[in-house]
């Protein structure tokens, strides 16, 4: 049950079919339809490990992009139910947070004094965003599993080192051969 305390929206999105529905305190507000939709830019903090350190997804459709929060829901409901679907569009990219803002008008204040500004839920025009979205360095299309794949091989140790560089494979004596 919900306290009487809490003020903040309660955002869910979900499968509909084709559609992506979004509701905010059981109201639906928003419907994409999926097939539309022709890039995803998940955007978290840097070193981030784990898939619920999302800021917020940036849904490009053709005429407009759509922000989706983290509260929404969007990378767990809407992404991993049906990361097949996703991964045969060829259409998730990822984004650091310290390099992919969005303009303040789409940001919102959370809490009191310094508290930090965090994105709001809604469609911005492409014209609008289209020319930030293109400063981003964006890595993919690639999906969660060959995302943290590959976070894992560069976290190892001498990962960053020339792959094409003489080895010297110790022997059974500790000896290079």
């Amino acid at each position: 049950m919900r306290s009487p305390f809490d003020v903040r929206p309660h955002w869910n999105t979900a499968w509909s079919g084709a559609y992506i529905v979004v509701s905010r305190d059981g109201a639906e507000v928003d419907r994409l339809h999926a097939p539309e939709v022709s890039r995803i830019v998940f955007v978290q903090p840097s070193r981030t490990v784990s898939a619920g350190d999302l800021c917020y997804a940036l849904v490009e459709l053709s005429e407009e992009f759509v922000v989706f929060p983290a509260e929404t829901g969007f990378a767990g409901r809407v992404h991993f139910e049906r990361q097949a679907f996703w991964a045969s569009k060829g259409c998730i990219y990822w984004a650091d947070a310290a390099a992919a803002r969005l303009p303040a008008r789409w940001m919102q204040r959370r809490g009191f004094g310094l508290a930090r500004s965090m994105p709001r839920y809604g469609r911005v025009p492409r014209v609008e965003l289209a020319p930030v979205v293109e400063r981003w360095a964006l890595e993919g299309p690639q999906s969660w599993d060959e995302r943290r794949w590959q976070r894992i091989e560069r976290g190892r140790p001498f990962s960053r080192l020339d792959p094409h560089r003489e080895k010297h494979v110790p022997t059974a004596h500790g000896r290079p051969r």
